[in-house]
This record gives C-alpha cells, structure tokens and sequence, in this order.
C-alpha cells in the first residue's frame, strides 16, 4: 500500500512558477514509476510527465516539453513537478500516481493516487 499526498499547488500570473511535491508513504517508494496526472473541468485526466523507478528515465507531454520539470528523491520518498513559464491553459488539478510497471500514459495502469492540489494560471 502507498499513500501519495501533493503540496504545493496555488495560483500563479502566466509565465510563473510553481513546484508540486508528492510525499509518499511505505519502504517501497523506490518499486514504483511516478506520474503526475492533470485534469481541468470537462477534459480527461492526462498524463503531464513520468519518471522511472530509478529516475533515470523520464517522460513529457508535448504541451508542458521544455517548461515542465519530474524529478525524485528515493531517499525521501518524494517526486517533484517543477513548473516554468505557466500558461492558463496549466490550469488543472494536479495528481502524483504511483505504477508497478513503468511509465505509461494510462491513468488505469497506476495503482495509487493522490488527493490532488489545484494549480490555476492566471492571464
């Protein structure tokens, strides 16, 4: 079982900053590929960027490629979403999810969530 909790959400001006945190619960953090997820009112739920067990792989969406940054902290079981240059169109409810079996952009394919944390960009 792994508990995931985001922080650090919040509303930002176009062009901001934000860092999203996910702190994970249990000894197993290291087992699991991370993803943060975002879905914005009336719009599927999509995978943003992903990172391998190790770290040493990662994924991006093309909307967020070059702004977006995953990164993960075994030994803190922790994995960060920083976010450069925010549009409006960032604007959404971000979720940290937890894989067995590797990055994948399937939201069923991610056994545990988090809550969420609002991130909303403002024009």
């Amino acid at each position: 079982q792994v508990q995931l909790v985001e922080s650090g959400g919040g509303l930002v001006q176009a062009g901001g900053s934000l860092r999203l945190s996910c702190a994970a619960s249990g000894r197993t953090f290291s087992s699991y590929a991370m993803g943060w997820f975002r879905q914005a009112p009336g719009k599927e739920r999509e995978l943003v960027a992903g990172i391998s067990r190790s770290g040493g792989s990662t994924y991006y969406a093309e909307s967020v490629k070059g702004r977006f940054t995953i990164s993960r902290d075994n030994a803190k079981n922790t994995v960060f979403l920083q976010m450069n240059s925010l549009k409006p169109e960032d604007t959404a409810v971000y979720h940290c999810a937890a894989a067995r079996n590797g990055v994948v952009t399937a939201p069923g394919a991610y056994a545990y969530w988090g809550q969420g944390t609002q991130v909303t960009v403002s024009s």
